[in-house]
């Protein structure tokens, strides 16, 4: 049974929402009093520079999300527990992101914690493609305006995380910190380059309007981050 898509956009906004707020809460207040409060905030600077790369590599992920949902018109049943999916990966990342935390600074369990930080967005990466490749596949839960075609072309493009990851995982072997900078350049990266999800072209006699910019011909989502 196909449905709208506004319930599962909000609850998954909520997801979102309140996972990208639990990272803030990992930051803990130092115990220190007088001028030593110095020394204890400049002490927790791991968890400062996990939380920027996570929160940058969530806020990446509820983006594609949001513009993908805003390409829908319905959704079924398959389609909601792909997304679920989606979202039980993206809730385990303040955790991954607490360990990594905790442990950059100890060259002895630094790599176990960056090796499991890599691995989860290694999985998140599959299962956001699995969800795209999904939708694309079906293809009548697009609005009628998608160039339908054009969207399943995209998919090796969307499965760029799937390369891109992997290498952060073999990083994660060797050092604990480069492998939190490459997240965050990844993160980066993604966010200023988007992949169109191109639009049926309905010629001058479209809606009337044909003086529209290139944005409002094409839905734009940034790679899989």
């Amino acid at each position: 049974m196909e449905k709208e898509t506004g319930r599962v956009e909000a609850f998954s906004d909520g997801v979102f929402a309140i996972v990208i707020t639990i990272l803030v809460l990992e930051i803990k207040v130092p115990k220190d009093e007088g001028s030593h409060l110095w020394h204890g905030l400049a002490e927790q600077w791991p968890h400062y520079a996990a939380y920027v790369v996570s929160f940058l590599v969530i806020g990446v992920m509820w983006v594609n999300h949001h513009t993908i949902f805003g390409h829908l018109k319905r959704v079924n049943r398959t389609l909601l527990f792909l997304n679920l999916v989606v979202l039980m990966v993206v809730s385990v990342i303040p955790w991954t992101t607490a360990v990594l935390a905790d442990h950059l600074r100890d060259p002895g369990s630094a790599k176990v914690a960056a090796i499991l930080y890599s691995s989860l967005t290694v999985v998140y990466a599959v299962a956001f493609l699995g969800f795209w490749w999904y939708i694309t596949h079906v293809g009548h839960l697009f609005h009628d305006h998608v160039d339908r075609d054009g969207a399943r072309a995209t998919r090796l493009r969307f499965g760029l995380g799937c390369i891109a990851y992997p290498c952060t995982l073999a990083l994660a072997f060797f050092s604990a910190p480069l492998t939190l900078a490459a997240h965050g350049l990844i993160a980066l990266y993604y966010a200023a380059n988007q992949i169109p999800i191109p639009l049926v072209n309905d010629g001058p006699s479209g809606d009337g309007d044909d003086d529209g910019t290139e944005e409002e011909a094409e839905g734009h989502v940034t790679a899989v981050p």
